[in-house]
């Protein structure tokens, strides 16, 4: 579904409404000896804005319960990340959060997370043996809207390149989606590069001089796996004077519905819905680790909104 700037206006503030009748609902600590959960978030990938912007909203979520949340960034290091999450299994709190990353290159963490008997839930991760269960969008879905947002933006064909990152779940789960349709499409992939993080506006910026330079006139479109590379591709664009060549991305980030509402090469994106994600994860962490209740399921999956300029 596509919604205008005005709707997307009206939907975030019911959702944020909701999300603070939910917290003011459990804003006490349902635990019987009325002790605050401690709860550990631990990230690879805090540089990014739609993990900043999702591990806030979960943080804040959980300080309106009444929890003590720390959060622990390793800049990209999985190797760190691994490290970091047995430093936290060793404090013992009483759950740990993945915000973002893929738990497959982290079972010695959960391992020792496991051997702690503290609980692990992921923010828009993946599913792995030691992850209570990952709340995330429906990231095929995803995919499948921002390349079908592309072909539109480019008149029903041409050629294209994706801009990648499959170390995150979510961002591989999402270029699959959208080969899917590109290929049904007819629309020819000429390269897919991966992108680089910390540091994804750049070396978006500099892939796509590069392929401006090589490619000419057979590049017609570009899809981002999230609207970081998206931003850099339209900065390549801007720079290199070519106007015709749509780009679309994934998270809608403020600044990514901004670059839409100009008018220039940035065609669409797909809003997640943080406010929900950052509030189930809390929903569900309150009923495991107080109500003794385990989710019912490893993943849990939201829908994402298409944005584009109308």
């Amino acid at each position: 579904m596509t919604r205008t700037f005005a709707a997307i206006g009206l939907a975030a503030a019911a959702s944020l409404a909701l999300t603070s009748c939910a917290s003011s609902d459990a804003a006490a600590p349902a635990a019987g000896d009325g002790d605050a959960l401690n709860i550990a978030v631990v990230t690879p990938y805090l540089g990014n804005a739609s993990t900043k912007e999702v591990i806030d909203l979960f943080t804040e979520e959980g300080e309106q319960r009444g929890w003590n949340v720390s959060v622990e960034d390793t800049a990209g290091d999985m190797n760190q990340l691994n490290s970091a999450f047995q430093n936290a299994a060793a404090q013992q709190p009483d759950a740990i959060v993945l915000g973002m990353g893929d738990p497959t290159q982290i079972s010695l963490g959960l391992k020792a997370a496991a051997d702690a008997g503290v609980p692990v839930f992921a923010i828009d991760a993946g599913e792995a043996d030691g992850i209570a269960v990952n709340v995330t969008s429906d990231n095929l879905d995803l995919g499948e809207q921002s390349a079908n947002a592309l072909i539109d933006a480019m008149g029903g064909d041409g050629s294209i390149v994706m801009l990648t990152h499959d170390p995150h779940p979510g961002v591989k789960a999402r270029a699959e989606g959208a080969r899917k349709v590109f290929e049904e499409a007819g629309i020819d992939v000429i390269e897919e590069k991966h992108v680089d993080v910390p540091g994804p506006v750049d070396d978006a910026r500099k892939s796509v001089q590069d392929l401006i330079a090589a490619q000419g006139d057979r590049l017609n479109g570009i899809w981002g796996g999230w609207d970081e590379p998206a931003l850099g591709a339209v900065q390549a664009l801007d720079a290199a004077g070519v106007a015709e060549v749509p780009v679309v991305g994934v998270d809608g980030q403020e600044f990514a519905i901004a670059e839409i509402e100009k008018g220039g090469p940035f065609a669409a994106t797909v809003k997640q819905d943080w406010p929900g994600i950052a509030a189930k994860v809390a929903e569900l962490i309150q009923a495991q680790v107080v109500d003794g209740e385990k989710p019912a399921e490893t993943r849990v999956e939201l829908p994402g909104t298409l944005v584009t300029k109308q």
